[in-house]
């Protein structure tokens, strides 16, 4: 590790520029905190991981250009290994749209520098030595003395190692294809699940088709994989429903990365700070979901630290609890279970022949159509410039690490 030759000092260091870590950024900025936000990332737009799929209550409860969001899925088809009596669920109301997410990633990076959040991107989180942060960017060493830090660097995160807290150890790895499309004869937008656990073991696969792009994708644990992850894409790929009108009207992209399932983590915040979004397993143990309850959290996680910050009471950051959230999730995390267990196609059939059942039906519409994908609130940190006037700039320590625009 190099040794900084400059020293930045800010209220709040957040590791990350994902949504988590943007929202939570951003939340502190508008209640008056100096922040730094550091991404590894060159550019928001480039090397996103996630599918994007926002839900219903997601949509209801916070705000998004309409450009970053594609068209309203209602219909979702439950196929099993055999393809055979597919369960086609439909909603009465828009349950799913796909964020296009380099434009939100921009927007959200656009947001947050509006609101006085300093950007480096193309730096590296490099670990604490003693009460300071160290940093590698595109012009050397920096060295950061932050009163609290935010991890917001995925599900292998370094910040949650150094603070002594919990990390993921229940992962799955996934990857998918996206493309624009074009079809005037497509059916309307439509989420299909295959769920076979010689292509998906422990999770799905899963054709995403909204009128304006398609993914395509799958998932499940690692050690499960017969012959890869990228075997089992290329296998599904050619056979996946949902594909068979599809005209590509662009380039392929390609994403993957890991998914943790193991639930929200028991520890997730001490004194000197806390974790959000994936490297707090905030994502939903059943369905891997992990946009709405990383929004969720990283606003409790913004009031929680504005009010330390504000009363100067460390002890504040102990109500950071993910007790009673665990406790909520109990329900999913079994049935994570139980399906991680899932290993042959034929308890899968068998399965399915309890979900073409009226009561079968009722339990697919309550876990894929419910509000409850996170069981917490969006609370607001409150009025912000009122609150306090920043002591000093949060500049970046030399000029052009700042990244223009959100990073693009």
């Amino acid at each position: 590790m190099a040794e900084p030759s400059v020293t930045v000092h800010v209220d709040v260091l957040v590791v990350g520029a994902g949504l988590a870590g943007l929202r939570t950024a951003t939340r502190l900025a508008e209640a008056g905190h100096e922040v730094l936000l550091v991404e590894s990332r060159a550019s928001l737009g480039v090397g996103i991981r996630t599918t994007g799929i926002f839900v219903h209550r997601t949509l209801q409860d916070f705000h998004f250009p309409q450009h970053t969001l594609g068209p309203a899925i209602r219909r979702v088809v439950l196929y099993p290994p055999s393809h055979h009596r597919p369960v086609d669920l439909r909603s009465e109301r828009e349950e799913f749209r796909v964020g296009q997410m380099a434009e939100l990633c921009t927007w959200a990076g656009e947001e947050a520098e509006r609101h006085g959040v300093q950007i480096m991107l193309g730096t590296a989180y490099q670990g604490r030595v003693g009460p300071a942060y160290h940093l590698q960017g595109p012009h050397g060493a920096v060295r950061v003395r932050a009163q609290l830090v935010v991890g917001a660097d995925g599900a292998r995160s370094r910040v949650a190692r150094d603070l002594g807290l919990d990390t993921n150890r229940a992962l799955l790895v996934g990857a998918e294809e996206t493309y624009p499309v074009h079809d005037p004869t497509d059916p309307p937008p439509t989420f299909h699940c295959t769920l076979d656990p010689r292509i998906a073991p422990g999770y799905l696969a899963w054709v995403v088709h909204d009128g304006a792009h398609v993914h395509v994708g799958t998932a499940g644990y690692p050690a499960q994989f017969r012959h890869g992850l990228r075997h089992s894409l290329e296998g599904f790929r050619a056979q996946a429903p949902g594909l068979s009108t599809v005209t590509r009207t662009g380039p392929v992209e390609h994403r993957a990365g890991p998914i943790p399932v193991g639930g929200l983590l028991r520890r997730i915040g001490n004194r000197d700070g806390l974790l959000v979004g994936d490297a707090a397993g905030a994502v939903s143990p059943l369905t891997a979901g992990g946009l709405d309850p990383c929004l969720r959290l990283s606003d409790h996680a913004a009031q929680i630290l504005d009010e330390a910050l504000r009363t100067g009471r460390r002890e504040t950051l102990d109500r950071y609890d993910a007790a009673p959230l665990r406790r909520r999730l109990g329900g999913r995390m079994a049935l994570r279970a139980a399906l991680a267990r899932t290993s042959s196609p034929r308890l899968v059939e068998a399965a399915f022949v309890v979900l073409r059942t009226t009561p079968g039906r009722a339990a697919a519409r309550r876990i894929l159509f419910s509000d409850m994908s996170f069981p917490i609130d969006a609370p607001s940190v409150g009025p912000a410039p009122a609150l306090r006037v920043p002591r000093r700039p949060c500049g970046s320590p030399r000029a052009g690490w700042r990244g223009s625009g959100g990073g693009v």
